[in-house]
């Protein structure tokens, strides 16, 4: 499958579209397991070589989804969740107070990932596993690495009176965490991955939650320093947002973004594919708040044939990815899966 992505991707006649349809960990305590195992193994083109687990079934699940504590991550931000599997927020910000700066330090990107600890040698093993039975390998920075830590740090309505004010210490703080993350970036460019990914929020469900002026002033100069290791090593871009990100998108793209994974109906599925198709591969985020949610099977196969419909093209340009979480009707979950199989061999 991953060399498949690869050729969509690039324009290179992928042999079917792309479809990613990963199921959040909470599902497995809200969902009948066994229902869910066999709606897994009855669309092996989603799940292909999916064994099933015995059963009862119990996911890893990050400490960051833990609803038993709060979680410190590296940065020192203070996570809480109501429900094991969702990523909750940030409760605590070690930064609140400018006045702590001078003893605040980031942590070690040798040792761990900003959310968690990482094992390098592990990792690559596991990329070079990837390359052994895909041909293809990822790597990237952890979601919010830029400009979501810094409202995480900081708390968010500091973080933009700080930018209104051009608090000096801000710019200390950016490099600070953009070394942390420049050092993540080398080391999985020396590793050989082929797509890099810079998972970060910035809508909200209508417009960005940072203005464009901000944004080219404080953010994207970052960007473009951290893309720029991969890029010069011929490594794709992949770039995620949730919410409306339109006002951004020429900025994004500009900054050298090759992948965009962005959601379909909050930004406007025709928008998209006026703005992106034939040109960047779109990585469309499947609606998980109207139709999958509340619509009918009926709904679902319609969504998913227009998408398809709007969007591909035979030479490729487009994946589609849809994540689970509680909430979706069984009967929903069956018609999201059943169209996406039925209709990834189909091009416009």
């Amino acid at each position: 499958m991953n060399s498949n992505l690869l050729r969509a991707i690039r324009f290179e006649h992928p042999d079917y579209i792309p479809m990613d349809f990963v199921i959040n960990p909470a599902c497995w305590s809200t969902y009948p397991q066994q229902e869910l195992l066999e709606l897994m193994q009855s669309h092996p083109h989603l799940f292909p070589n999916f064994t099933a687990p015995p059963l009862p079934y119990h996911p890893p699940i990050p400490q960051v989804a833990r609803a038993d504590a709060p979680y410190t991550d590296d940065f020192g931000c203070v996570w809480q969740t109501t429900l094991d599997g969702i990523t909750g927020t940030v409760i605590g910000h070690p930064l609140e107070d400018w006045e702590d700066f001078h003893t605040y330090q980031a942590p070690d990107p040798q040792v761990c990932m900003g959310i968690g600890p990482v094992n390098w040698n592990r990792e690559a093993q596991n990329i070079q596993a990837q390359k052994r039975d895909f041909g293809f390998a990822r790597g990237g920075l952890r979601h919010g690495h830029t400009f979501l830590q810094l409202c995480d740090i900081r708390g968010y309505e500091n973080l933009m009176y700080d930018m209104e004010d051009e608090e000096e210490r801000l710019w200390e703080l950016m490099d600070l965490v953009e070394q942390f993350n420049l050092s993540i970036i080398r080391r999985y460019v020396s590793l050989g991955v082929d797509l890099m990914g810079y998972p970060e929020d910035l809508g909200c469900q209508t417009g960005p939650m940072i203005s464009p002026e901000f944004f080219r002033k404080y953010i994207l100069p970052s960007y473009k320093r951290l893309m720029k290791p991969a890029m010069d090593a011929g490594i794709g871009i992949h770039m995620h947002s949730d919410g409306d990100i339109r006002l951004l998108c020429d900025d994004l793209i500009g900054s050298g973004v090759q992948v965009i994974n962005l959601q379909d109906l909050v930004n406007g599925v025709d928008w998209i594919a006026k703005t992106f198709k034939g040109k960047i591969c779109v990585d469309l985020d499947i609606d998980r708040q109207r139709i999958t949610a509340q619509g009918t099977p009926e709904q679902i196969d319609q969504l998913i044939r227009t998408e398809i419909e709007t969007l591909s093209t035979p030479q490729g340009g487009l994946s589609m990815t849809y994540g689970l979480y509680p909430g979706v009707p069984l009967e929903n979950i069956k018609a999201l899966m059943d169209a996406m199989e039925r209709y990834m061999f189909f091009y416009d």
